[in-house]
């Protein structure tokens, strides 16, 4: 089956997720297909304020996930209006270098999100990123600028939303038998784990009937 994450680098909940995402693919190592894609936030669901991304912060993480640490809101730029795309193309970027994994986009919002950098300006989104890789700045700029990777991130916010939903993180399950399940704005892993459990369980016992009985296909 396939596990599809669709974040938007900037978003706290996103980072509230990411433990869950590494307890799937460490529970589901070699039994499913993960994947994560970019889902750009419009202008207007960014806060409009420090203090009300603050607010945000303390409901999120003190309030809901009760995190031990504060999330830091100096990435906030007013000026920007919502305007925070360098940090995702930057990260989607990365794939043309050979970063598929996590490992660029984290440490963007770990930039972000825990030590306040402004990242909203694609030098400092591609500074983090180029760091953390040990690529060339340069060459890693002029992909993140490139329409070729826009495109991306715009098709993987087309997709996004083509699912009717709106909530960050997002989780889209497949499986081989043409189910699928999607869930939006979760951040705990259990009712993940007993989806995907079940929908194993359901491709299995179809591969032990086809394995034994004459195929007529998947059932309507």
């Amino acid at each position: 089956m396939k596990i599809t994450y669709y974040l938007e680098v900037l978003s706290s909940w996103c980072t509230w997720v990411e433990p869950t995402w590494d307890a799937l693919k460490e529970r589901y190592a070699g039994r499913a297909e993960f994947e994560w894609k970019i889902a750009l936030m419009n202008p207007g669901d960014f806060p409009s304020s420090r203090e009300q991304c603050d607010w945000f912060y303390r409901r999120s993480g003190g309030t809901v996930m009760r995190s031990p640490f504060m999330l830091n809101s100096g990435w906030f730029e007013a000026s920007r209006k919502g305007g925070y795309h360098a940090p995702n193309l930057v990260a989607e970027a990365g794939r043309d270098f050979g970063f598929s994994g996590d490992e660029l986009r984290r440490a963007i919002a770990h930039a972000a999100v825990r030590e306040g950098k402004k990242v909203g300006d694609m030098a400092v989104a591609v500074a983090v990123a180029a760091k953390a890789g040990q690529l060339n700045a340069k060459k890693l700029r002029a992909a993140a600028e490139s329409a070729a990777v826009l495109a991306r991130v715009q098709a993987s916010t087309q997709e996004f939303f083509a699912h009717q939903i709106n909530q960050r993180p997002a989780f889209i399950l497949t499986d081989a038998i043409g189910d699928k399940a999607v869930f939006s704005g979760l951040v705990r892993p259990e009712p993940l784990i007993a989806t995907i459990d079940s929908m194993l369980s359901d491709t299995a016992a179809y591969a032990a009937h086809a394995a034994h009985h004459k195929s007529y296909g998947v059932s309507p």
